[in-house]
């Protein structure tokens, strides 16, 4: 039985708890001074370092989050992370300004390729903020031309986090990728590589602008071309098959018999829809009235 007072034996029992928690942290606090301090033997051992971190408290999951986002960039490519060729708003030169604002109304984007004769005749980039200055003045008698900037062009083999530090040194925003035969594969933009890093970024616009159906008036909706048969047949409680196709825009080329311009008009049922958009490959944005 030992002799010392109550008190003196808890300090000690404390103090041995205490004695295992420093150990344990400066354990950590080594290895991680290590991982800092010499080459990673790889990129797992690395995470498995800032992961421990983040256990640990030494950094919070934003941070993590960021940490992890930038060692995923450092390894894609631009072709990961580009918006596809078939999903592309683009504007021909040859069109007038009554043809071509209500795809950048409706679209909501900033930044717009413009083409000649084919979609891998890029001639610039048009910035709507480019458009406003006329807007204001009333001015819709003006060529493109006048307004284009530079393309920036990209191989699809880019790495990301060189295309990153481009944008910043550069100033550019947008960048066009290219195949190996050299036509239009895509597009990236700053934005798509900071997401990959940080996470969606969203703005009060987004959750409209991700709706497949809007509703503007008792009888007419906007709605996107990729929007699943299914859910158009549950929104209104249609019977439209889904048979041979997966997506309204598929239905209309079939019912219209070729890829419709710009207002073409087609009825389905007691369905009218009216093209508001449309490229060289697909139909994007409709217009739906329901008939009586």
């Amino acid at each position: 039985m030992t002799d010392e007072p109550p008190s003196t034996i808890a300090s000690i029992r404390n103090n041995g708890s205490g004695d295992k928690t420093e150990r344990s942290d400066k354990s950590w606090l080594k290895r991680l001074r290590h991982a800092l301090n010499s080459e990673p033997r790889s990129r797992e051992e690395l995470l498995a370092v800032i992961k421990e971190a983040a256990n640990n408290q030494l950094l919070d999951q934003d941070a993590l989050t960021i940490i992890e986002g930038a060692l995923d960039v450092a390894s894609q490519q631009a072709r990961e992370l580009m918006v596809p060729r078939s999903r592309i708003v683009a504007i021909r030169v040859d069109e007038t300004p009554r043809e071509f604002l209500p795809k950048i109304i409706e679209s909501g984007h900033s930044r717009f390729p413009v083409i000649g004769e084919s979609f891998d005749d890029i001639k610039g980039i048009l910035l709507a903020k480019d458009l406003l200055r006329l807007m204001l003045e009333g001015n819709l008698d003006f060529s493109l031309d006048s307004l284009l900037r530079p393309a920036n062009i990209v191989p699809e083999s880019k790495r990301v986090n060189v295309l990153l530090r481009e944008f910043r040194q550069k100033r550019y925003h947008m960048a066009l990728v290219i195949d190996e035969y050299g036509g239009i594969s895509g597009l990236v933009t700053i934005e798509d590589v900071l997401e990959e890093i940080v996470g969606d970024i969203e703005d009060e616009t987004d959750e409209e602008s991700d709706e497949p159906i809007k509703r503007v008036s008792e009888t007419d909706y906007i709605i996107k071309a990729l929007t699943p048969i299914d859910d158009f047949n549950d929104y209104f409680k249609a019977g439209l098959s889904d048979e041979d196709f997966d997506t309204i825009g598929g239905i209309l080329v079939q019912e219209f018999g070729h890829l419709p311009k710009r207002n073409e008009v087609a009825v389905i049922d007691n369905f009218q829809f009216r093209v508001l958009y449309a490229d060289n490959r697909q139909i994007h944005l409709l217009r739906l009235t329901l008939l009586e």
